[in-house]
């Protein structure tokens, strides 16, 4: 248990959303190349929210997540605007991972502040939280898109702080990504990792306080 825990805050893509899912609903239209263009797709999108934060060139993550997605399809030769025009508005719609729902509930039962911290833009989040029916179970839903810059900087992580009303020692931060989850835990955070793949952390500074394989184990590590 990881003691005197007052909000729970989660990461949203990869964590309570699969980012796989617009990709598997349009398969059969990408043929066996359909795992490795959602692969690249995923993997550009992350790299171009770093590089922007870098070249201090932002742009909110609706448009990061298009250009990572053409420069996927480049990749693999695929030129279909229509198959395009329907992942980016899948990606609006994302699947909720089946523990997610069930993990927000009982916390919310027990009194906990729950929140999201995402890099999405504030419309992407409210579309893929009211398509999910994960709502009426968030207290705030906050987006990068109010300091203008992605994780892991520190200012990011100080919105759950300042919106919550909560020491950064009394937040469980729960991310999929090991590289948010060290930012997170950089920053004072206690982070519990969410190992749903089986991937090993990043070396990285931040102590993480936990790691856990699903869900379903956050609600007695914080004592909800």
């Amino acid at each position: 248990m990881l003691g005197d825990i007052g909000a729970c805050v989660f990461d949203a893509y990869g964590t309570l959303f699969d980012v796989h899912a617009p990709v598997s609903r349009v398969a059969g239209e990408l043929g066996d190349q359909a795992d490795s263009i959602s692969r690249l797709w995923r993997d550009k999108q992350l790299q171009y929210t770093w590089l922007r934060s870098l070249m201090g060139a932002h742009a909110d993550f609706a448009q990061v997540t298009a250009d990572a997605l053409d420069y996927a399809l480049a990749a693999h030769g695929v030129n279909n605007s229509s198959v395009r025009a329907r992942l980016l508005e899948l990606y609006r719609t994302l699947d909720a991972y089946g523990d997610a729902a069930p993990c927000l509930t009982q916390l919310k039962a027990s009194g906990m502040a729950t929140a999201i911290l995402s890099n999405g833009a504030p419309d992407m989040l409210a579309a893929a939280t009211e398509t999910a029916g994960l709502a009426p179970l968030l207290d705030g839903v906050l987006s990068v898109e109010e300091v203008g810059i992605y994780k892991p900087d520190r200012r990011v992580y100080r919105l759950a702080v300042d919106r919550l009303g909560v020491a950064p020692d009394r937040i469980c931060f729960v991310s999929t990504n090991p590289w948010d989850a060290s930012g997170a835990a950089h920053f004072g955070l206690r982070v519990a990792r969410l190992d749903r793949f089986s991937v090993p952390p990043d070396n990285l500074p931040g102590e993480i306080a936990a790691t856990i394989t699903t869900l379903d184990e956050l609600p007695e590590l914080v004592g909800a």
